[in-house]
C-alpha cells in the first residue's frame, strides 16, 4: 500500500475507511536534526505500545487525541488530522537544549511548568517561536493557541502524576496537535521515550532518548523498562 508520508520515526499509510490513517512505528532513531542516525532494536514496537497506553489514559481523563486503537505490535489507527506546524515543549526541570541555551545546569526544578514553541520547519531547523509570532504568521489562531496551552498543561499534570506513581519523573516532553475536519484540536503524533525525558526518581538515571543522544548505552533496556512500568498497575494502586 502506498504510504502517505514517511518521517524520521513513523510511516503513515491510508486507513481502511475515510477519515483514519495507519501509523507504523519504525526502529530508526535520529538526533541533532538527523545528524546522528541508528537503528534501535524493538523501539518501534515499544513506542507504539507506550503511545497507545498513554493516549488511552489521557482520553479517559478528558484530553482529546487522534488515537482510535492499536492494530498490531507496531501499528495504530488514528484519526486523520491537519498537523499544526508547532512543536509544543513542556518543561518541569532544566535539561537538554534549554540548559545549553541559557548556561544553566541540568536538573534545576522550574518554579512552574514552562511552555515553549518551535516552528516545525526542517529547512530552518525547527526554530523557537513566540506564540504571538505563530499567530501573526497564520500558523494558529489566538483561540487555538489558548487551547493548545490549556491542553499541554493538562497533559503535563496528568502525565507527571502517572509517571510518579511508577517511579519516574517527567522532566520535559514535546507534543504535537492536529485539527480534525470540523476544526477541533486534538493531541496527535506520539508520546514515548523518543519525545520526553524521563528520569528514575531514586537515582536520576535517564530512561529516554538521551541514552542514544549521549551514547550512554542501554537504550533498548531503558525503553523496555519504561514500557514495563507503563503496563503495570501504579505503585499506589
Amino acid at each position: 500500500m502506498d504510504k502517505l508520508y514517511e518521517g524520521k520515526a513513523k510511516i503513515i499509510y491510508p486507513g481502511s475507511e475515510e477519515g483514519v490513517v495507519r501509523v507504523y512505528f519504525k526502529d530508526d532513531a535520529t538526533a541533532f536534526n538527523g545528524q546522528k542516525r541508528a537503528q534501535i532494536a524493538g523501539k518501534g514496537a515499544v513506542n507504539n505500545r507506550i503511545s497507545a497506553a498513554l493516549f488511552r489514559y489521557l482520553e479517559a481523563h478528558g484530553v482529546p487525541t487522534h488515537f482510535v486503537r492499536e492494530l498490531s505490535e507496531r501499528e495504530m489507527l488514528v484519526r486523520q488530522v491537519q498537523i499544526v506546524p508547532l512543536e509544543v515543549i513542556v518543561r518541569n526541570r532544566t535539561a537538554g537544549t534549554f540548559s545549553r541555551r541559557y548556561g544553566v545546569e541540568e536538573g534545576r526544578v522550574l518554579p512552574e511548568p514552562l511552555l515553549e514553541f518551535s516552528y516545525k520547519n526542517d529547512a530552518l531547523g525547527d526554530p523557537l517561536i513566540y506564540g504571538e509570532a505563530a499567530v501573526a504568521l497564520g500558523l494558529v489562531t489566538d483561540e487555538e493557541l489558548s487551547r493548545i496551552r490549556e491542553l499541554a498543561l493538562r497533559v503535563n499534570d496528568l502525565l507527571r502524576d502517572y509517571f510518579a506513581q511508577r517511579g519516574l519523573e517527567l522532566v520535559d516532553f514535546k507534543l504535537e496537535f492536529g485539527r480534525l475536519p470540523d476544526g477541533r484540536l486534538v493531541l496527535a503524533d506520539e508520546i514515548s521515550p523518543d519525545t520526553m525525558r524521563l528520569w528514575e526518581m531514586k537515582t536520576g538515571e535517564k530512561m529516554d532518548k538521551d541514552r542514544f543522544r549521549r551514547d550512554l548505552g542501554g537504550v533498548e533496556e531503558a525503553y523496555q523498562e519504561v514500557l514495563r512500568r507503563v503496563l503495570e498497575a501504579p505503585a499506589s494502586a
